[in-house]
């Protein structure tokens, strides 16, 4: 029986059978049996698969073995939970932001906090000033669309209904990057949102929406990426998506902030 699941997710990927036996130095043929004939691979090249294809390795694999070290390793991803986001040690934030060398990203409705910490005003400016020297950091910062129907029920649900005021408010205390660094990526989204996330690299802090309260005295996990656990994907899949659906601010967008 052939494999559509592996062959869905190299087509997402936008991945051949070639690509991926490159990417993992295996004979085509190999990758090809995979997908024709079902065959499972070893378990390194499961995970390595996974891996490659932005997916949890059960995805792909009906595999008992794996599935059991799949939830060992997603909890091996969980590096510390916090109850409330204010017990998050403020330095972590700009300790986690630092280390980045490829992926800086925020997606928040407003994420107000940091918007008014100007030492990570001064990081986001260090990120893009050293490129050249340390390589490319791409920074992005995703916030909620003041206007659309998803912010004001956010608003609502954490029982102030002026989450668009606070969206408007970070976006003027973003206008002097705005302005001076067009190579940081502001994108307006108009999703619900059910995490918070704030990625640096292969590490993230992810602060769950709960309803009736606001994120602060929500709970944080800290996750680093580990091949194979596949937690910490979903939550950078989830990113992803979010903004690729989302626009690009305007100077109208800062003008009427």
């Amino acid at each position: 029986m052939s494999n559509e699941r592996l062959r869905s997710a190299m087509l997402a990927q936008g991945m051949t059978v070639q690509s991926v036996a490159e990417a993992l130095e295996i004979n085509p043929k190999t990758v090809e049996r995979w997908i024709s004939q079902g065959k499972v691979p070893y378990r390194r090249h499961q995970y390595a698969t996974a891996a490659l294809l932005k997916v949890d390795v059960t995805t792909l694999w009906d595999d008992s073995r794996a599935a059991e070290s799949s939830a060992d390793l997603s909890k091996a991803e969980i590096i510390a939970v916090y109850p409330h986001r204010h017990l998050v040690p403020q330095s972590l934030w700009r300790e986690m932001y630092a280390r980045a060398t490829k992926n800086l990203d925020v997606l928040v409705y407003s994420g107000l906090f940091l918007s008014e910490d100007q030492q990570f005003h001064d990081l986001l400016r260090e990120k893009i000033e050293l490129g050249g020297n340390v390589g490319f950091c791409q920074v992005r910062i995703l916030l909620g669309d003041p206007d659309c129907p998803a912010v004001r029920q956010r608003g609502t649900d954490e029982g102030h209904g002026f989450m668009d005021g606070k969206i408007r408010n970070a976006l003027v205390n973003y206008r002097p990057l705005f302005k001076s660094h067009p190579e940081i990526l502001f994108r307006l989204h108009d999703t619900t949102l059910y995490n918070s996330i704030y990625r640096a690299d292969d590490e993230m802090l992810v602060n769950p929406h709960v309803y009736g309260i606001g994120a602060y005295l929500a709970p944080v996990y800290h996750l680093r990426r580990l091949p194979g656990g596949g937690l910490f994907d979903t939550y950078a899949n989830s990113l992803e998506q979010t903004w690729g659906g989302a626009r690009q601010v305007t100077d109208q967008d800062i003008v009427g902030a």
